[in-house]
Parts: structure tokens; sequence; C-alpha cells
């Protein structure tokens, strides 16, 4: 039987771009010659899901994400990924409603992290992922990895890059750099990484820019699902 994954996306379309691209070129990679494995993409209205995320509406937000979950499962999705950081305060429960398995971004994350023996880590998000401990008590508790935020001077400011430019597939140098600040004030926490946990930061934030490993949850959580899909 054919391995098929499905990823709901939308929260941003930018990248679920990315998602869609990872996935195919890593199948790819592994599968050989010009063959690729097959997925799915639901694509949903950002704001309505946002809303009710930024709102604390967890039950609510659980509901919607299950009726599009049972719509890629029903078509014959063998996998479940939420395309997104903020939206997987829904995990826990979502999980236990499907018959399919899901792929945690947070463990996509944590397994390459262990790898390179990293024990406390930055976070940037948005500001529903770094206020809340969907990822903090998921690596202390699974992995024994610490998590530290920025400074709150710098939330509002990393959330509207978020919210107005990356949303729209905008990067500007400005952002970078102000993103660049904020890592700096995390590595002055001890952070010894930096999870760049919005989906949308990797499409601003490079490897290149800073010496400190940075964690790109879109391409590790998008590999996840290509390894699945292929062995």
């Amino acid at each position: 039987m054919k391995k098929v994954a499905g990823f709901i996306g939308g929260v941003a379309w930018p990248s679920t771009v990315e998602y869609y691209r990872i996935y195919n070129e890593e199948t790819n990679r592994r599968l050989g010659g010009i063959n690729t494995a097959e997925a799915m993409v639901y694509s949903v209205n950002l704001p309505e899901f946002l809303q009710l995320a930024m709102e604390g509406r967890v039950e609510e937000l659980t509901d919607r994400f299950e009726v599009v979950a049972k719509k890629l499962q029903a078509a014959g999705a063998g996998l479940i990924e939420i395309c997104s950081n903020t939206m997987h305060v829904v995990y826990d429960e979502l999980e236990k409603r499907l018959d399919v398995p899901m792929i945690h971004i947070i463990d996509a994350t944590a397994e390459r992290a262990k790898e390179m023996g990293i024990t406390r880590l930055g976070l940037l998000g948005t500001t529903v992922t770094m206020g809340t401990d969907v990822y903090k008590s998921r690596l202390m508790e699974k992995y024994g990895i610490e998590t530290v935020v920025p400074d709150e001077e710098y939330w509002e400011e990393i959330f509207r890059v978020i919210e107005e430019e990356l949303t729209f597939n905008v990067t500007k140098e400005s952002s970078l750099q102000y993103y660049l600040k904020a890592i700096e004030n995390l590595r002055a926490k001890g952070a010894q990484g930096v999870i760049l946990g919005c989906t949308e930061i990797p499409l601003l934030v490079h490897q290149k820019d800073t010496d400190l490993p940075v964690f790109d949850t879109t391409e590790l959580h998008a590999k996840a699902a290509a390894k699945w899909a292929v062995e």
C-alpha cells in the first residue's frame, strides 16, 4: 500500500509551499529517478484559525482541525502534519481523535538537537508559541531540553514581522537584523541553538546569518514526513 502524507496548510501559505517543496525533494532524493511520494495538502483560511489560537479557544480550534484532518484521512492520507508551530496547541487532543498517526513538529526538531548534544534551546515564534508551554513542557519532559525565550520587549516586533511580512512572503533586511538581535538576546541567556519556531521564520533567517545553530522547523518537519513516506 502506498503511503500518502496529508498536510494541513495555509497557516500561513508561504511555509506550506516550502513543506510541499521540501517533501518532494526529500522523497525524490530517497527514492531516486523522478520518483516522489504521494501527498495531499488542505489549505485553510489563516485568520479564522489564528484568532481562535490568539484567544486561547483551543477546544474550538481543535474541532476545526479535526474536520480538516478527517477529510484528509477519508481521502487516503496515512499521516497528518500541521504546517504550523502555533497550531500545535491542538496536537495532543487532535491526535486522539484520528485513526492515522501525526508527527509533532517539536519532536522532529528535538531529535536533531539531541543528536547535536544540545540541552538549552532558544525559541522564536508567535506570542502564542513563546508565551505558552507548548514547546517548553514537551522539550523538557520528552527530551530533557530547556527552553528560553527572548525578553518580552522583543515579542511584539517578532510577531508583527510574522503577521505583516512573512505571512505574505515579504522579507526585509531590517526585520532580519531585528531577529538577529533577538537571537543574541537568546545567546546571552545561554541558548546553545535557536528554534525558528514559526514555519515562516526560515523564510527570513538562515544558518548563514548567525554562528549559533538554528533549527528550521519547516524543513525538519517536512523531512520527517518524507522519511515516514518512504520507509
